[in-house]
């Protein structure tokens, strides 16, 4: 218990230092937890979900500072993302990052959709489009369709239909720690306050939780 208190506590002071506006971040405000929480299988590490769109303004502006949180956190957690699918199992720019996902060419491809849609503002409405620019970044176009129609990313498309419904997810960014709790720029922040802010207290929210979920799984809570 004492390991428990002495982690939450580090957390509360990590937030309150980061300018937020409660003495530590409390459920149904800054975060959520699920009544089913979802199991996983990452041991000791924490398992953090982001669910993110490339065509999201807002997980454009996170995606740096999530990747500079994600390195800091290092061992600590098991990170992933999920491209919330809009178009369901047809979501063109959520079947691409699938397709690189099993290919493991995200590194190099991954930052250039973002820019192609919010710097060149090419919306990439479609698998050509996208499947243009995946190309110029330098991937094999066969190998690239040869995956994308394979059954298993067919099949993980499903999945992320199936897993948005469990995760109660309704938009991005929203991130899931240890399956239980959920959190956003969109719920941690407040009316007027720059966006900037919004995320960067997300990320300390994520501290908060991280160091929650940490300290249960050490004292064999769940």
């Amino acid at each position: 218990m004492r390991y428990l208190r002495f982690m939450l506590a580090a957390a509360t002071l990590a937030f309150s230092a980061a300018g937020a506006s409660a003495a530590e971040p409390m459920n149904g405000t800054e975060y959520k937890v699920l009544d089913t929480p979802v199991r996983n299988d990452t041991g000791a590490k924490v398992e953090v979900i982001e669910f993110f769109m490339y065509s999201c303004p807002h997980c454009n502006s996170l995606e740096p500072l999530m990747a500079d949180w994600v390195k800091k956190q290092g061992d600590k957690i098991a990170f992933r993302r999920i491209h919330f699918p809009a178009m369901g199992e047809k979501d063109p720019q959520a079947h691409a990052y699938l397709t690189l996902e099993a290919m493991g060419k995200l590194e190099g491809v991954h930052d250039k959709i973002f820019r192609a849609i919010h710097v060149e503002r090419n919306r990439l409405r479609t698998d050509d489009a996208v499947t243009d620019v995946v190309v110029k970044a330098g991937v094999d176009k066969a190998k690239y369709l040869e995956y994308f129609n394979s059954f298993g990313v067919q099949t993980k498309m499903k999945r992320a239909t199936q897993l948005v419904s469990s995760y109660k997810v309704d938009g991005a960014p929203t991130i899931v720690v240890d399956g239980r709790f959920v959190t956003s720029p969109a719920q941690v922040g407040r009316p007027g306050q720059p966006e900037m802010v919004s995320m960067q207290n997300t990320l300390t929210v994520l501290d908060y939780l991280v160091a929650k979920a940490a300290a249960e799984k050490k004292a064999g809570k769940k």
